[in-house]
């Protein structure tokens, strides 16, 4: 049985990306461009902007530790740039585990 710790990690990681994709989006962002509050993408834009970076960062290492296709590799960077998809990624990669984890 392969150690599925680090696609857990990153599920979480996932998780963690698209949460603060919304907070950023659809929250900070409203505040500031539509009630004037300057500061309000400071901290939850500062943490999306490390999420987004960890999550890279554990992409590199499960895609080289589970030998991943490139095809993968690619969709899974590219789903990362685009609001919401981070929850796709996440859903995947919990269904991957549960399969790994019954056999």
């Amino acid at each position: 049985m392969k150690d599925i710790r680090p696609l857990k990690q990153f599920a979480f990681i996932a998780l963690l990306e698209g949460i603060s994709t919304v907070v950023l989006f659809f929250i900070a962002m409203p505040l500031k461009y539509l009630a004037g509050i300057e500061n309000a993408v400071k901290y939850p834009g500062w943490v999306h902007g490390l999420l987004f970076v960890a999550y890279i960062g554990m992409l590199i290492n499960v895609s080289v530790k589970y030998n991943w296709p490139l095809k993968r590799v690619l969709t899974y960077l590219i789903a990362s740039i685009v609001p919401l998809m981070p929850f796709w990624i996440e859903k995947s990669l919990r269904k991957e585990i549960k399969e790994s984890e019954s056999i």
